[in-house]
């Protein structure tokens, strides 16, 4: 799923306006009615307050075929656990993750006195999510997102996703050129633009920003200070918030116990 701080409840409310009514542009399974389907989405977000710029950037979109692509072979998913921290290089997230969590020990502390939430389930889902920053994706953010919103297989997930999108170019938060992974999601620890609004600290291509985005999500979806992060433990439903697979949920919470020092 970013990043410039934003009011969690003005922000809420102003996207709340912005969910498309039932009259929303036609959804497509294909790139043929992508354009047609722009000029209807462009006049609706100009109805609801979105700058005439911004839309020309919208307007300027591609049809993300390696997103479509993308969207329908996340196999990993159904995996076992074990095959998916395999694949995932579970062993060296761990590995790197203690290294940082003593290296940048000032910071996590930090983090967790503000959120209640140890470094252990935030270095899991960074590298999970990026390899630690390192791969963060060089798809056109606001394309990928344009292309879901579109697409008829969950299109009114990802249309609220867009709305978000459009409001934070509009702000300056974000560029039209911002680049990201398939799904749209941007920075170190990979959110969504609705998530952004909602939850984030400061420009999420910086560590100690998405880090603190991160954590300040899992407060928000009931992380208790002190409390177990395991299946069954009150902080799990936290991790399932961040991701709806429950092999990456189990995941997050093994690698992050391993580097918090459990086994």
């Amino acid at each position: 799923m970013p990043r410039l701080a934003f009011v969690f409840g003005a922000s809420l409310a102003m996207l709340a306006c912005l969910i498309p009514q039932a009259n929303a542009a036609q959804c497509g399974s294909s790139s043929a009615g992508f354009a047609a389907w722009k000029q209807e989405f462009a006049g609706e977000a100009r109805a609801k307050g979105i700058s005439a710029s911004t839309i020309q950037a919208l307007m300027a979109t591609n049809y993300a075929q390696a997103t479509i692509n993308a969207d329908r072979g996340q196999r990993s998913f159904n995996l076992s656990l074990d095959a998916f921290l395999a694949k995932r290089g579970a062993s060296t997230i761990v590995s790197r993750g203690r290294s940082l969590k003593q290296s940048q020990g000032a910071m996590f502390a930090s983090i967790q006195q503000r959120y209640g939430v140890p470094p252990g389930p935030l270095l899991a889902i960074w590298g999970m999510e990026t390899g630690f920053g390192s791969q963060r994706g060089n798809q056109n953010m606001l394309s990928s997102i344009a292309t879901l919103a579109y697409d008829c297989r969950r299109s009114a997930y990802f249309t609220e996703h867009l709305y978000a999108a459009l409001q934070l170019i509009d702000r300056g938060a974000l560029s039209a050129s911002q680049r990201g992974s398939m799904h749209g999601e941007v920075g170190q620890t990979q959110f969504m633009p609705k998530a952004i609004l909602a939850y984030g600290t400061g420009n999420l291509e910086n560590s100690a920003n998405a880090l603190s985005s991160t954590a300040n999500f899992l407060k928000a979806h009931g992380w208790r200070a002190g409390a177990g992060y395991q299946p069954g433990e009150p902080n799990f439903a936290a991790i399932q918030a961040w991701n709806a697979a429950g092999v990456y949920q189990k995941a997050i919470a093994l690698m992050g116990r391993q580097i918090d020092g459990g086994e």
